[in-house]
């Protein structure tokens, strides 16, 4: 299948995303045909990426000064002491506006370097090769990076577009299911948000799709991709619509952080059990009809996660999961503010609600 090329324009910047196979390969020949001129490279590599791949990508800067970063990305180490050990490096080493950091590896890895090149003297180039399927359709996109701090997840960060996003499909095989499941959370979230013709591609292709097989996964990606973007271009800043992409991200963030980032529930886990929380808060609220909730239920089941909150916390956990959801920065009252889905295709922004009906909603999920 040949590369696929989505081109991304916001107030701020204009880049393309280019999806394919063996894109790493083929990265030096990409930057010269979208005129990208450095001296130095600065290179996060992800400390889980396979080292056959990262030879691979260090040969193609072989002209060029090349300085390695490991980074060893989890939850806990994104946060300023990862981005202070970056910022070393690049002062060390002399970089300038006009050379380059490139993140090689995850959504955190993309997260952190691309925290890092907003803010080392204002800004330097960047550029993004995402290596797992959730950043491949979700983080890579958009120019949002941050670090968590004790109070919550993501809660410092910048608005940084990358220059450039390289999703080379043929690293996805080498993760494991959990991860692919995990991808596959936000590819559903973007078709919930998006139209109903998305979902029922996926519905029907899901088989194909989790198996990396082409050219359904190149298909699910891109889509997955144009729905993001369409709606990064309208609102860069998340401001209005881009809240969208938020479908079960209060609960989501408020889950991981409850579990103080454990390995028993990451990221993108905690996005499906958001989806399926702001799903059934919808139902419950009468926003949601009853057959769409169950269409979106029993896709995710085809995922094999556990999808009870149960599972990971207690009636004790209630507490703490709304202070983290309070802390959420889509809040600016005592409220807080929720995004609930109306029908496959459609959400509805805006919704404020109690604490204490989000308390006895997740009292309720925990007696099951």
């Amino acid at each position: 299948m040949k590369k696929i090329k989505l081109n991304v324009k916001t107030k701020s910047k204009e880049y393309p995303i280019i999806i394919g196979k063996n894109i790493i390969s083929q990265t030096s020949n990409i930057l010269k045909l979208n005129n990208f001129n450095f001296e130095k490279i600065l290179i996060v590599i992800d400390t889980k990426i396979p080292k056959k791949k990262i030879e691979i990508l260090k040969k193609k800067f072989a002209h060029k000064k090349i300085v390695v970063h490991l980074f060893k990305a989890n939850e806990k180490n994104k946060n300023l002491k990862s981005i202070n050990l970056i910022l070393d490096k690049l002062f060390k080493f002399n970089f300038n506006r006009n050379d380059c950091i490139i993140s090689f590896g995850g959504g955190i890895t993309g997260d952190v370097s691309g925290f890092a090149a907003s803010i080392f003297k204002r800004g330097l180039k960047f550029i993004n090769i995402p290596t797992t399927l959730l950043a491949q359709v979700d983080s890579s996109i958009g120019g949002k990076t941050g670090v968590n701090n004790k109070y919550g997840k993501n809660l410092i960060g910048s608005f940084m577009q990358p220059d450039l996003v390289l999703s080379d499909v043929s690293m996805l095989s080498s993760l494991p299911k959990r991860e692919l499941n995990c991808g596959y959370g936000e590819i559903l979230k973007h078709s919930i948000i998006s139209n109903v013709k998305t979902f029922n591609y996926l519905k029907k292709n899901f088989p194909k799709i989790i198996k990396l097989k082409s050219p359904f996964i190149e298909r699910a990606i891109s889509d997955s991709c144009k729905i993001k973007r369409n709606i990064v271009q309208q609102d860069e800043k998340e401001k209005n619509i881009r809240k969208i992409l938020n479908l079960g991200h209060t609960f989501a963030h408020a889950y991981e952080a409850t579990l103080s980032y454990s390995k028993k529930l990451n990221h993108g886990e905690a996005v499906i059990l958001g989806i399926i929380s702001s799903a059934k808060f919808s139902l419950d609220n009468n926003i949601l009809n009853k057959s769409d909730y169950e269409k979106i239920i029993n896709h995710i089941d085809h995922l094999n996660i556990s999808k009870n909150i149960n599972f990971y916390f207690k009636k004790k956990d209630i507490n703490t999961i709304i202070k983290y959801m309070k802390a959420d920065k889509k809040n600016n009252s005592s409220k807080i503010n929720l995004i609930l889905i109306k029908k496959i295709g459609k959400v509805l922004l805006g919704l404020k609600f109690d604490q204490s009906k989000i308390k006895k909603f997740l009292s309720r999920e925990l007696i099951n």
